[in-house]
Parts: C-alpha cells; sequence; structure tokens
C-alpha cells in the first residue's frame, strides 16, 4: 500500500524535528538531525540550515508494517505557503504539529482550512508537551472550539482495542453501530473499521502527544496511525497523475514531480500534457537529497520524471483533466534590481527556472518600463530569493520595495466594438462585458450566430480572451471578476489573417473598458483575533484606524475572539505591532480572503499614475479603410462607424 502523508504547522511547531523521528524509527536514516544543529535529512539546502526554517517541500521515504509511505515536510512560515498548498492537494492524509506550549496559533488556521478544502484526512501531534506548566487538556479544548470539535486521543486505543470512552464516541455517530452496540456490543473489527472510515471521511480527528525532540510518543503515535489510514489506488485503467512540484538538478536539468493516481508508468512511455504528447525518459524515487531510477511508477506512488518541458504544478498528467487551483497567491509585487553588466535575457533566464518552480512568483517582463517583476508573499521570500540566485546562478540581484498587486473590474454592464481593417485585413468584434461575481476571474459567453461569423473564428475570440492577462484602465492593472459574451462579429474571405481577430478583439474590450464605471480592487485578508479582554479595546480601534470591519466579538472562556475583513495594505505588518502589545500572548490569523473594493482608490490611482493612452500593449482606437487606405477612429466615435450596427 502507498501512502503519501505530509506534516505541516505554524513555523517552529516542532514539524521538521517530528519528521526526523519518523524517518529515523522507519530506519530511513541512520542518525536523527536537529534544527539547531544544522544537521537535518529534510533541510538540507543551505539557506534552511542557516535560517531554521522549512523553505521548500522536501520528501523522505520509509516502509513501515508493509505500507511504503512518502513523506512530505512542509514550510511554515507564511511566506512559503503556496510551497505547502502545492504539497496538500497530493496527500492522503496529513499530521498538523502543534506546540502545546503555544497553541493553536495564526498560520495553523491558515493550514486546517486548506486541509478542509481538500478533504485531506488528518491527525494531531500536540508536540512539546514535556514543557513545565503545559496544559494539555486546555489545548485539547482549544483545538475543538478552533478547528475540530471530534477528536479523539489515541491513547485510547492499544493494539487495536479500545478504551470504554472511545468505543462510545464512535458509535454515537453511527445510527448502525450505536445499535448494534446495544443489541451485542463492542466488536474489534468493526468499531476499528468505523474509525478508518471516520477518519478518512473527516467525520473525526485523532491526536496523540509528546515531545519530538526528546521522542516522547512519537512511534507510538505513528503505530496507530499506520493503523488508521487507508488509501485505495489501483494500477489497473489507464495512466492519470497531477505534477506535485518542478525541480531542477544540480545539472540544470527540468525534473517534474509526480503524484500517479492511477494505471502505472514506465520507461519510454509517452503522455499527454498540457496538450501534448512527451516522452519519460528517466523516473526517480527520491528520499532526501538522493534518488535511486526505476523502470516502472505505480498508482500512489510520487516519483520524479525527466522529458517533461512544460507541465508546471498542479497540471494534469494522462487522463486526469481538471487542472488543480490554488488559493493561497501572492498579493505583493517587487521589482528585481540588478547590474547592468548582467545581460537581462540571462536574468528571465534563471528566474522563469525558478517560476517552474514555485508558478506563484509570476515572473514576468514589463516591456514598457523595462523592468523584470516578481510577485512574492512578504519580505522573508525576498530575501531567501536573493540568496538562492547567488547561490545557484552566481550573480547578485536585490528587490524593489513590495507593493500591493491591484486590479480592476466594472460597476455595470457595457458593449464593446473593435475593427481592424487595414489594407488587407478585416476583422470586426462585438462584446458584451458585465460584472461577475467577486473573486470570479473572467469568464467567456457566446452568443454569436454561425452566419455572422464562423465557428473557427468565434473560438479565435475565445482564444484571445484568455491568451494573456487584461489592463484596467485606471492603474494598468488586471482586470478581473468580468464576463464577456461574444455578441457578433465579421471577417473576410480574401482579407483576414492570422491575428486579425487578436487586434478586434483587444480594441473591443478596450473599448469597452472606456465607456464603463471601472473600478479598483485589492487584496484583503480574513483576519481572526483572539486576546485577553484587556487588548480588546485596543484591537479594534487598530481595525478601524486600518479600513477593516468586523463582526460583533465574542467571548470564549479568558478570551475575546473578533473576526472580519481588512485590506492586506494597511495590515501587512500588523503582526509586529500586535505582537509587541500583547506580549505574543494573543492569536493573529490572517488568510488571504479575494479582493475587494479598494478603501483609498484615489490615492493609489494618483501614486501608480498610469497613462492608459500611453500603454503599447492596448488601444481603444479602431482601424478602417477607405480608398486604399487605413484610418484610425477613436473610441467615444468607433462604435457608430462599425460595419454589423
Amino acid at each position: 500500500m502507498h501512502k503519501t502523508i505530509g506534516v505541516v504547522a505554524h513555523v517552529d511547531a516542532g514539524k521538521t524535528t517530528f519528521s526526523e523521528q519518523l524517518l529515523f524509527h522507519t530506519h530511513s536514516i541512520r542518525q536523527r538531525g536537529r534544527v539547531d544543529h544544522q544537521d537535518t535529512f529534510l533541510d538540507s539546502h543551505e539557506i534552511e540550515k542557516n535560517r531554521g526554517i522549512t523553505v521548500f517541500a522536501d520528501q523522505g521515504a520509509f516502509t513501515y508494517n508493509g505500507s511504503h509511505y512518502t513523506l512530505i515536510d512542509t514550510p511554515g512560515h507564511v511566506d512559503f505557503s503556496p510551497e505547502m498548498e502545492r504539497a496538500i492537494q497530493v496527500m492522503d492524509a496529513a499530521i498538523v504539529i502543534i506546540s502545546a506550549a503555544d497553541g493553536v496559533e495564526g498560520h495553523t488556521e491558515t493550514v486546517w482550512q486548506l486541509l478542509k478544502k481538500h478533504q485531506v484526512p488528518t491527525f494531531f501531534f500536540l508536540n512539546k508537551t514535556d514543557r513545565e506548566s503545559v496544559d494539555l487538556q486546555g489545548i485539547v479544548d482549544e483545538i475543538r472550539s478552533s478547528l475540530a470539535e471530534d477528536i479523539v486521543d489515541l491513547s485510547e486505543m492499544e493494539n487495536g482495542v479500545m478504551m470504554e470512552s472511545l468505543i462510545e464516541f464512535i458509535a454515537e455517530r453511527d445510527e448502525d453501530l450505536l445499535e448494534r452496540y446495544m443489541d451485542t456490543g463492542y466488536d474489534e473489527a468493526v468499531w476499528l473499521d468505523a474509525m478508518k472510515r471516520m477518519i478518512t471521511n473527516r467525520e473525526i480527528f485523532a491526536y496523540g502527544h509528546g515531545s519530538a525532540l526528546k521522542d516522547i510518543g512519537v512511534l507510538e503515535f505513528l503505530q496507530k496511525f499506520d493503523q488508521l489510514t487507508v488509501t485505495e489506488y489501483t494500477d489497473a485503467g489507464d495512466f492519470s497523475a497531477r505534477v506535485y512540484k518542478v525541480r531542477h538538478d544540480e545539472n540544470g536539468n527540468r525534473v517534474t514531480f509526480l503524484k500517479v493516481l492511477q494505471g502505472n508508468l514506465h520507461v519510454r512511455d509517452e503522455v499527454q500534457v498540457v496538450g501534448k504528447h512527451e516522452k519519460i525518459t528517466q523516473i526517480r524515487r527520491y528520499n532526501g537529497k538522493k534518488f535511486e531510477t526505476l523502470e516502472a511508477a505505480h498508482a500512489g506512488e510520487i516519483v520524479a520524471v525527466m522529458g517533461l518541458s512544460e507541465a508546471g504544478a498542479g497540471d494534469p498528467i494522462g487522463t486526469l483533466i481538471e487542472k488543480a487551483v490554488f488559493d493561497l497567491i501572492p498579493t505583493l509585487k517587487s521589482k528585481v534590481i540588478f547590474d547592468s553588466s548582467i545581460h537581462v535575457k540571462e536574468v528571465l533566464r534563471c528566474f522563469k527556472m525558478l517560476d517552474a518552480e514555485d508558478p506563484s512568483l509570476r515572473v514576468v517582463w514589463d516591456e514598457h518600463v523595462q523592468e523584470v517583476h516578481v510577485h512574492v508573499m512578504g519580505v522573508i521570500q525576498l530575501e531567501v530569493l536573493k540568496q538562492i540566485v547567488k547561490d545557484r546562478f552566481q550573480f547578485d540581484v536585490s528587490f524593489g520595495d513590495p507593493k500591493i498587486l491591484y486590479k480592476e473590474t466594472i460597476r455595470s454592464t457595457i458593449n464593446g466594438y473593435g475593427h481592424f481593417e487595414p489594407l488587407k485585413h478585416y476583422a470586426e468584434v462585438h462584446l458584451r462585458i458585465e460584472p461577475a461575481a467577486r473573486n470570479s476571474g473572467i469568464s467567456f459567453d457566446n452568443e454569436c450566430h454561425a452566419n455572422d461569423l464562423s465557428v473557427g473564428n468565434q473560438n479565435l475570440v475565445r482564444t484571445h480572451i484568455f491568451e494573456r492577462a487584461h489592463h484596467g484602465l485606471l492603474t494598468g492593472s488586471s482586470l478581473t471578476d468580468v464576463k464577456i459574451t461574444l455578441l457578433t462579429g465579421r471577417g473576410h474571405n480574401e482579407h483576414t489573417s492570422g491575428g486579425d481577430f487578436r487586434e478586434a478583439t483587444f480594441r473591443a474590450l478596450r473599448q469597452g473598458l472606456e465607456k464603463a464605471e471601472n473600478v479598483l480592487l485589492e487584496p484583503v485578508y480574513d483576519f481572526k483575533i483572539k486576546v485577553g479582554m484587556d487588548h480588546i479595546g485596543r484591537v479594534l480601534s487598530d481595525i478601524q484606524q486600518a479600513s477593516g470591519s468586523f463582526a460583533p466579538p465574542e467571548t470564549i472562556g479568558e478570551n475575546t475572539v473578533v473576526t472580519g475583513r481588512v485590506p492586506v495594505a494597511t495590515f501587512m505588518n500588523y503582526s509586529t505591532t500586535f505582537a509587541s502589545y500583547t506580549n505574543g500572548k494573543g492569536a493573529l490569523t490572517l488568510q488571504f480572503g479575494g479582493y475587494d473594493e479598494c478603501h483609498n482608490p484615489e490615492e493609489v490611482i494618483e501614486g501608480i499614475g498610469y497613462n492608459k493612452d500611453a500603454d503599447p500593449e492596448y488601444t481603444s482606437t479602431s482601424i478602417f479603410c477607405a480608398k486604399g487606405k487605413g484610418y484610425p477612429v477613436p473610441w467615444h466615435e468607433a462604435e457608430a462607424a462599425m460595419h454589423l450596427l
């Protein structure tokens, strides 16, 4: 049986130390490393050793009780949470490490929500219970109130035999089981199967406790974890897999990591990926930095393959169709600064490699301002990127101050018209552009009749809508949350050629935006703040000053909990202030909550200074032809000049 398990946690909860113990007890490594000694097996990168944090989701492999495990140790720092989210999508089960000395921390709740979204069976290990003044029952109560109400103590089960309290807990959550319990009593095998099913379906959650550093309770936890986790993969059927991550080896070769979901894969097999077929030239199984080559990979395994040139994280392989969708996306962008002696093409080449490994970077070359930009989660990520570039590519970079990533949409429905007819070219496109639900992106519909425009040209319009990100008019930020409908269009049997419908489509979109009421959007956090009563006044005042909103505070025990939404721009550095005045005793959870209307649009628009008329990538002017010559028609006159009106 193949099982992919992940260890996730808030930073400094003891995640990597716990993973080292699992690998040691299963004889995958000979010696346990320690983060403070900079000798851990999984945090092998020099940056990770120096900083004492996990930056990359690395994997180990071990066999236990007949099952073959892939163990993924994920980053705990919020700046590297997209890496953690990509790992979660391939997990069969997860172990959330919670420091009993600190309780449920901010990032713990972010991790929990992702595990819930992807329906990953989840266990808890309450770490550092050897420390003085730890209130174990208090931590359990906090988990019940903050994360999962139905949690059970693994110490209530030994060698498959359950204590009375656990027997009743399981029976109370299954009517048939409860009736059986009342009639004939407890049956070990039946109750164990029921518990496995409930854990797999995320109906209940089990926890163990101990000290990873002192190796207390880890092996006992593994024994019960192994007994309660099941997977059902089959080598039968057509091959399907999902790309987990991309790396480049020491020779610069692209290595693509796959989670095999069904069927099997052999060296020299051709697989379908990103719309084309590519041949697998090598299959590797990694354990830390080392790997062994394989002739075949089987369902349930995570393997690394050579031969795939374009597949990115989340892409489907083989018969799998859907691409993975990631929730954690950067809200900041920064300019890459480098010495003029380094050619920009070389900088772009190196950053494109990093972009393949971390697609959330969204590396772009801004032709208009001649700058390379990256998207990031925070300043720690920029510091790490700087070191990575130095170590891997042997040149120095720095970064501009991170800036908020704004977006734009429209307030009401409008029609846009575009015509492109220089000599021997012809295309006309009419679009309806209407506001869509917040954070829905861009969608497309088609109401055009084939008598007006051929199906092939209709498909061209759709292709051009999605081939690139489109700019709004206020700040030049990405357009989002709109539905674009093709109403009608026209081509010419002789003169319409490649690219004409691209020109007409973009001009129609831009002409529509010129007529619309444009709206600036900014990223927001969904926050949850837990503090003592003596700090709640300060918290509410800070939220209001940050242009946030909040629901009525709730009192839970000795603490007050307040939830709400607040702009990233005003709250991105608040965690430092919060930790200072609460002396580290409060809990602040910030989750990316999508985009909402900007709280200070005039100030932002003035600060960015975007000139919509000077954008070289867009024009709202249509081109018509008369007497063998093309002539421009500005956007406010274009509608009256269209041929189809």
